[in-house]
């Protein structure tokens, strides 16, 4: 008979492994963490391997068991990235890569390949909110005519571990509290902080989720990683070192906190939304590909490990090389259908395409395909039609299964066979020269248990990020923190963060710390000491916003007579710029117009606020102004707009509810009397001069 777990309050032993990262071991035989049937487990920080950067091996069952178990906990819904939006489109090859690899998708310039790309958010669950802070997943499916190629990866280039084995503890430390089913979505609470402050290796990780990234402003313009590293293999089989990277042609932008936080309550399907209607009207969102090449002797001179996935490359030592683009050019005709079964998979991969030794990277080339065996209910999860090879046949002689649907004729289901010699169907063969071969990278070693001392730093690549960052994006991270942290109740765990983040930047630290009325605690101590790297100013966001109207938002916020010229000079000046256009009214019936004409309106007031769209403009009559004073739906959306640093353009009348509502003059708050020409150039980005005068940031 099972035994309890006993309340075992004791302080646990914690010891630092050889990568830095840290051990707690049980204070007596009962503490000890066991397998499912009660193997006690010695290490429970780092996956079997062939030596500390080897890798892992399949005779690993503590890993096998405890991914397999974390990858069958929900049913059906995916555990991560379960809210998710797709499209179809195609990418298109612009330079060969044929030095480095014989995958055809990556030689044949010009060639088209029908693509599935699905984004999502991580932590919520299906029925969450589009706009949390939380990474986005951004997972490609290319149908090559070698096979299906899946890149699965995330709008972020590193991970929160290193090993796969952690992944389970990460992903419920960040869900929802196992006592108390909250909060969905949300990273702001104890035990995630407590596992972050408890994994020093996360620290990098959690500089990209505080920042601007992780509050994007559209699908459409987030950047996309393939986080580990890949190798290419060219015809001779020789390796060559590769980091995917998708980078948006709108630009990576970014929304507020404090307005995504409205947009979240105002349209949950917010990005979902302005995905399928950007696609629906023809403007098609693209992303350009690029790589990061490394021979081996390059990764060998990098001052860090390029095996370790919590470490970025920064583009000043390792340029990327663009070498195609992808266009998404159809929405899916069933979301079930398409994008809730896409599955994804890091082992699809052509001839050409090859993994790495990553410890990360190594556990979820079982883990995707297990979770899917548990999802999709069947091995023949590969039969449905979005998951299906479409560039090529696909063949082999594994049979049967919970719905096969595949009609196979011939008496050979095994090889070798000599069915052929006979006059019968002997089936598919191997095939040594087209085939796909695995780069023929040494391996012999100890088995053990241990994490590579090259993956010991932890600080250095966090305080990277941080001071690559423009003042704006220091300030929004630093106020990240302080929500972050103001919301985890043990003192403990947020002194523990606090220490970690000594680590990073000191001054980043005492911002924090002031934000939060609390004293600095000393650093913690690193298991190799955070060296000083060259700031890459590639890494940051704000100031590289591409000032154009393409791809953004404008509300018209109008009453009854209102100037119907203005209104239609305003739509035809951003819809010539490729901007799209709302008109919103207090009543979605319409509005007579001074003229006496009545023009349709997209959105009532009170379910359009200001916050879903990029920039306003609020043209009213006197009498119209007068009424909507008093309305509060009113006063928020011209309140808002400028808090949030946008451009607003308005008719003389309309100026007694921008007063009412704070809204200071600025060069981003325009009249529309004479021209709507001058409310273009602030319509096109964001006006972060402003951000000082209506927010205190940490």
């Amino acid at each position: 008979m099972a035994r309890s777990p006993r309340n075992d309050t004791t302080p646990t032993r914690a010891i630092s492994g050889n990568g830095g990262e840290l051990h707690q071991t049980a204070s007596a035989p009962e503490a000890r963490i066991t397998t499912n049937h009660g193997v006690p487990v010695s290490d429970n920080q780092n996956s079997l391997k062939a030596g500390g950067r080897g890798p892992t091996l399949l005779e690993d069952f503590v890993l096998r068991e405890k991914i397999q178990h974390f990858d069958h906990e929900r049913i059906p819904e995916r555990i991560v990235h379960a809210r998710g939006s797709a499209a179809h489109g195609f990418f298109e090859l612009t330079e060969s890569l044929s030095e480095f690899t014989r995958a055809r998708v990556l030689t044949e310039v010009g060639v088209k390949t029908e693509v599935f790309t699905r984004f999502s958010t991580v932590a919520g669950g299906a029925g969450s909110v589009d706009t949390p802070r939380d990474v986005r997943g951004f997972a490609v499916k290319f149908y090559t005519n070698e096979g299906n190629w899946d890149l699965v990866g995330n709008n972020i280039p590193v991970f929160f571990i290193q090993d796969a084995i952690k992944f389970p503890d990460l992903i419920h430390a960040v869900k929802m509290e196992a006592d108390r089913g909250y909060p969905q979505a949300a990273s702001a609470h104890d035990t995630f902080w407590d596992f972050i402050g408890l994994m020093p290796e996360s620290t990098h990780m959690i500089m990209w989720a505080m920042s601007d990234r992780t509050i994007p402003r559209s699908l459409r313009m987030i950047e996309g990683f393939g986080v580990n590293t890949f190798r290419l293999l060219n015809d001779k089989d020789e390796p060559t070192f590769v980091k995917f990277h998708w980078r948006p042609k709108l630009g990576t932008q970014s929304t507020c906190w404090d307005e995504a936080v409205k947009i979240a309550g105002a349209d949950p399907d917010y990005h979902r939304r302005d995905l399928h209607e950007a696609i629906a009207k023809g403007d098609f969102p693209e992303w350009e590909f690029g790589v990061q090449l490394l021979s081996q002797a390059d990764a060998d001179a990098l001052p860090f490990d390029i095996l370790d996935a919590t470490k970025v490359i920064p583009e000043e030592l390792v340029p990327i090389r663009i070498i195609g683009r992808m266009v998404l050019n159809r929405n899916p005709d069933n979301f079930f259908a398409e994008t809730e079964q896409a599955a994804f998979l890091p082992t699809n991969m052509p001839p050409g395409i090859d993994v790495s030794e990553d410890p990360l990277l190594q556990g979820r080339l079982f883990s995707y395909q297990d979770t899917q065996l548990s999802r999709l209910g069947t091995v023949n999860f590969h039969q449905i039609p979005i998951n299906r090879a479409k560039g090529c046949p696909f063949q082999n002689l594994q049979r049967d299964g919970h719905m096969q649907t595949q009609v196979f004729t011939g008496r050979a289901n095994y090889e070798p066979n000599s069915l052929s010699e006979a006059g019968e169907k002997g089936g598919p063969r191997e095939d040594p020269v087209g085939g796909f071969r695995t780069a023929a990278v040494p391996v012999e070693n100890h088995k053990v248990r241990l994490r590579a001392e090259s993956f010991a730093d932890h600080y250095s690549h966090a305080r990277l990020f941080f001071r690559s960052q423009s003042e704006i994006e220091q300030a929004h991270m630093a106020s990240a923190f302080v929500f972050e942290l103001s919301k985890v109740a043990l003192d403990h765990v947020r002194n523990r963060v606090m220490s970690n983040l000594v680590n990073v930047d000191e001054m980043l630290a005492q911002r924090v710390a002031a934000g939060l009325g609390m004293a600095l605690p000393k650093a913690s101590k690193p298991a190799v000491a955070p060296a000083d790297m060259e700031p890459s100013p590639a890494l940051r966001i704000v100031g590289k916003y591409p000032e154009t109207l393409k791809g953004r938002s404008v509300g018209i916020l109008v009453s009854d007579g209102s100037d119907g010229t203005m209104v239609a000079a305003v739509r035809s000046a951003v819809e010539g710029e490729g901007g799209t256009v709302k008109i919103v009214a207090p009543k979605i019936g319409g509005v007579k117009l001074k003229d006496g004409k009545m023009l349709k309106v997209d959105g009532q007031l009170a379910g359009s606020p200001s916050v879903i769209f990029d920039a306003v403009a609020i043209i009213l009559s006197e009498a119209g102004c007068h009424t909507l004073m008093k309305e509060g739906a009113a006063i928020d959306f011209a309140k808002d707009a400028f808090g949030h640093l946008k451009a607003i353009g308005h008719s003389s009348e309309a100026k007694p509810l921008l007063d009412k509502a704070g809204v200071q003059a600025d060069e981003g708050i325009v009249a529309l009397g004479k021209s709507v020409e001058a409310f273009l150039a602030p319509a096109r980005t964001r006006q972060w001069v402003r951000e000082p005068n209506v927010r205190m940031l940490a």
